[in-house]
């Protein structure tokens, strides 16, 4: 073992040692130590335009891959720039770490450069936020950083780095190796065969699951349960909740279940707080959840109707529940034969949909063949972003793996997250479905991608408009009260061409497959940008 000459070399000696290869970060004053000693450690720094750009990243690597992203940023401006992006990867329950760059110790309270009160700041958004001590404390402090952004319900943790403790000169030696896998929260066998006993005397049971259920080895767990148990297993992470197009009219089926076991699922807005009609007036929950706050909070929202819980983490609940449920498949085959064609419909009206304005396309003839792409390769990726085109694109598109803006609601992560998706699967189509809106948030990232040259096809709908805003004030409002939603039908394929990118205008609708195939074909970042018609967003009854 050695001892690193200093904070910073430790630090990426550290990030070495638990398997982080690659940092997304944005250069500044406090954290040129960690730039120059990522040079020794062999660490790529994926350098990008803006520092919640670097987080996006972060999350949409840990959301594919399944190990913790990690973002380096400067302090103060650029820290406060960062913390925004922390939502939306905390309510994707992806874990991730932003380490940030911090006024001196020495320093602090006498009006240093950019001194700002970063962990106050990060805490909300965190599941932790720390300001490291000294240049001895930073590994301790990363390994900990780090296993605790993947343990129980992940989410982001937040460290700051003092550039004293940066510069200073470290006196431990550093293990090679370390493992940050985090400990368990198992749910025990006895547990696991309560919940089942409980869900088998239902007619309609459920289990829903929240995002972290979604991706990956769990995914596939989630799928393993329903075969075991016979009861479906559905997957929430949309912020439109049991509206979520991409659930088909699963609404309607969530109405009529009389016992929920949520794993891992908050009881939130998104499930109406278990409220009807949503929700029938006399369903019961059980919860497993890997936070026991979580079932107080559930408990204000139904009361005694919450009939059992249980802590644990859902990865472990997921496999005891399995493993209980082995031999012994409950009696519900046409219930969950029902549910899940309820998932799978679609109004056979959308097949046939167009625009009414001449120049447009309907957003179903913008975005269906986008499948035909995304079923060529097995580690197809698909981005959706927010607002009305997003919901359109999830509720039309499927993929091996998604990245959306989840829980949060938020948008503008879907270029980002795109440049990550292309390091993820190198190779795979990724494919990025985002509003006019939404390309202004992060345009700057194309000059990212073309430097690291990282292929990916962004399909702007380009309604000219903030579509989703300008439909609630229609809904809301009346049509002669619309104001503050406008936008200019801007050529962002001309944009994407000015960073060094490739990009197409679709007007008709026979263009779309003809662009995406030139798009694809291209080994840059492309733009199709669609004109499209400025319709709602997808609403899927029988």
């Amino acid at each position: 073992m050695t001892v690193p000459r200093n904070g910073a070399a430790a630090l990426a000696a550290t990030l070495v040692a638990a398997g982080v290869k690659r940092l997304f970060t944005l250069s500044g004053n406090h954290i040129m130590p960690v730039f120059d000693a990522c040079l020794d450690a062999g660490i790529e720094l994926l350098h990008t335009r803006h520092e919640a750009a670097a987080v996006h990243m972060a999350d949409a690597w840990a959301r594919l891959t399944g190990e913790p992203g990690v973002a380096l940023v400067t302090g103060g401006p650029g820290h406060a720039n960062a913390v925004a992006a922390l939502y939306t990867a905390s309510m994707a329950e992806s874990p991730v770490l932003l380490l940030s760059g911090h006024a001196p110790h020495a320093q602090l309270g006498m009006g240093a450069f950019q001194e700002m009160r970063q962990t106050d700041i990060a805490a909300p958004l965190t599941k932790a936020a720390t300001l490291a001590a000294s240049a001895d404390s930073l590994p301790q402090d990363i390994l900990e950083a780090l296993r605790l952004a993947r343990a129980g319900r992940p989410g982001p943790v937040h460290l700051s780095l003092p550039t004293d403790a940066l510069e200073a000169a470290c006196t431990l030696p550093l293990p090679q190796h370390v493992d940050i896998t985090p400990d368990a929260l198992p749910l025990s066998p006895e547990s696991a065969r309560a919940f089942l006993h409980a869900l088998a005397q239902a007619q309609r049971p459920l289990i829903l699951t929240g995002p972290a259920s979604m991706r990956g080895a769990d995914q596939a767990a989630a799928t393993a349960l329903e075969a075991a148990c016979g009861i479906p297993v559905i997957g929430m992470q949309s912020p439109r909740g049991v509206a979520d197009p991409a659930l088909g009219a699963y609404a309607e089926m969530l109405a009529q279940a009389d016992c929920i076991l949520l794993l891992g699922k908050r009881l939130d807005f998104t499930l109406k707080f278990g409220t009807a009609p949503a929700i029938a007036a006399d369903c019961t929950f059980m919860q497993i959840d890997a936070e026991t706050e979580e079932f107080e909070r559930s408990r204000r929202a139904v009361g005694a109707r919450l009939t059992l819980t249980e802590q644990a983490d859902h990865g472990s609940a997921l496999a005891a529940l399995r493993d209980a449920s082995a031999g012994a498949l409950t009696e519900h085959a046409a219930w969950t034969a029902d549910v899940r064609a309820a998932l799978a419909y679609r109004p056979a009206a959308w097949a046939t949909a167009v625009a009414r304005q001449p120049g447009r396309l309907h957003p179903y003839q913008a975005l269906a063949p986008i499948q035909a792409m995304l079923d060529r390769h097995p580690d197809a990726v698909l981005v959706a972003d927010g607002g009305e085109i997003g919901q359109w694109a999830q509720a039309i598109l499927h993929a091996p793996d998604r990245v959306l803006n989840g829980v949060a609601g938020s948008i503008g992560a879907a270029l980002p997250f795109a440049v990550a998706a292309s390091l993820a699967r190198p190779g795979a189509p990724v494919i990025a479905v985002l509003g006019d809106g939404t390309f202004g948030f992060h345009a700057a990232e194309i000059d990212t991608a073309v430097r690291y040259r990282l292929p990916f096809v962004l399909v702007v709908g380009n309604d000219a408009r903030w579509n989703a805003e300008y439909q609630i004030q229609l809904r809301e409002y009346g049509p002669d009260r619309t104001v503050g939603c406008e936008l200019l039908p801007t050529r962002y394929d001309l944009v994407t061409q000015a960073f060094g990118g490739h990009g197409s205008l679709v007007t008709m609708s026979e263009a779309v497959t003809p662009a995406l195939a030139q798009a694809r074909g291209c080994g840059l970042p492309a733009c199709v940008n669609i004109m499209i018609e400025g319709v709602p967003a997808p609403v899927v009854k029988r």
